[in-house]
This record gives C-alpha cells, structure tokens and sequence, in this order.
C-alpha cells in the first residue's frame, strides 16, 4: 500500500501527476497553511520563445485576514476578471496544438463554474486531468483524515491511517523529512527522483516544468506514456 501526500495546486505540473500514478492513494494536503504567490494558486503556460518563454497564470484569492488561513480555506477572488484572461492566453498559446479542442471545451466549463474556495478549483481541475490521462488513482482529503502532529509526524501519522506500508516523496522533502519517524513504524520511505520527459511543444525550443496542459494539448491520449517515460 503506496500513499503520497501533496498540497493541491492550480493546473499542477508532471510531476504531480506522475506521483498520483504511482500510488494506491493520493492524500491532498489541503489543511496546512496557504502560502501566497505559490504552486497553490498559479502555474506556467509555454509561450512563443520570446523573453522567458513561459507565462503565469495566477488565480487572485481574497488576501484580507488570510495570512494564517489553510488551504481549504482560502477563496477564490472573482472580482477580477481572471478566468476569461487565462482561458484567452491558453487559446493564444495553444490554439494550434494538436489536442487543444479535445480537451479545451471542458476546461473552459471547470474555470467557468467559479467554484468559491480555491482548494475546489484545483481539484476539479487536477480530477479531470486525471480522468484525461486515465489515472483513477483514488484521492482523499487530509482536512477529513483524524491524524495528527507536526511535519513528518503529521505525515506518518496520515500514511498510518490508510494502512500505507510505502511513502512516496518528492525529492525536495530530502532536505527536512525525518525518515527515522517512518522506519520506526515499518513504513519505507521512496524517492521520486522523477525525469522530466521531452515532447513536441508549440512555441519554439522546448521548455520543462509547464503546467499538465502543456503536455495534454500537445500529446493527446500518449500523455500518460510520456508522462513516465
């Protein structure tokens, strides 16, 4: 039984979803402290090669009194007329793509929903990628799990309640995750040590570490293969 654990995020990028593929469960993170001008709410689309060659595309939230807030509880700012400005920079940018128009119809719907907390957003989101890439890897919720504690304890603490006998991390937890916490309850713990793929982009030179649809719009139904490969 292989669990990872991740904070949920806006459009994520392949790694993501390469740890959601490689796991019996998949925890959302969603009850630890937001963090502005992050992955949580914004993420990178290719653009033609000029500048940087990649653009962001940032969700607003409604900042007042939120700096403590979780996740899950962090709404979304409609005020700002963000949806229509990302939906019109992927048609700019991926218009031409191959799959734009097998997978552009339904985004647009999600982003058109307007769901109020931004933990929703990205799930929706993130759930029908999934469904796109053909990964049903079952998702739940840590703000409904009854486990406790502190950073790596917290985490132990979630893999010990869904029976997980393997934890999958990303390689920047190296820095801070106590693997000594895991091993003392018979859980091992594995790196993802993931390498990121090359495939046709638009727009010039290819560039790494896009956002998901980077990869669905250009790749179509082989996304899943290049995805691991």
């Amino acid at each position: 039984m292989k669990v990872a654990i991740l904070q949920p995020g806006y459009l994520p990028w392949l790694g993501f979803f390469d740890q959601l593929a490689r796991v019996d469960t998949f925890v959302l993170y969603d009850d630890v402290q937001f963090t502005r001008r992050d992955w949580r709410s914004r993420n990178r689309i290719k653009t033609p090669g000029v500048g940087e060659g990649w653009q962001w595309l940032s969700v607003p939230v409604k900042n007042r009194g939120n700096y403590h807030s979780l996740i899950h509880e962090i709404e979304v700012d409609y005020e700002q007329n963000w949806v229509r400005k990302h939906l019109g920079a992927i048609k700019a940018h991926y218009g031409k793509a191959p799959f734009f128009k097998t997978y552009f119809g339904e985004l647009e719907a999600l982003l058109e929903a307007r769901p109020a907390r931004l933990v929703d957003l990205d799930v929706s989101i993130t759930r029908r990628c999934a469904e796109w890439l053909g990964i049903a890897t079952p998702m739940v919720f840590s703000s409904t799990l009854t486990a406790t504690g502190e950073s790596t304890a917290r985490l132990v603490a979630i893999c010990r309640e869904l029976g997980a006998t393997s934890y999958l991390s990303g390689n920047a937890a190296q820095d801070y995750l106590d693997e000594s916490l895991f091993a003392a309850v018979g859980i091992s713990v594995e790196w993802q040590n993931y390498v990121h793929p090359t495939y046709q982009q638009q727009g010039g030179d290819f560039l790494p570490f896009m956002c998901i649809l980077d990869l669905l719009l250009n790749c179509g139904p082989e996304s899943l293969g290049m995805l691991r490969k």
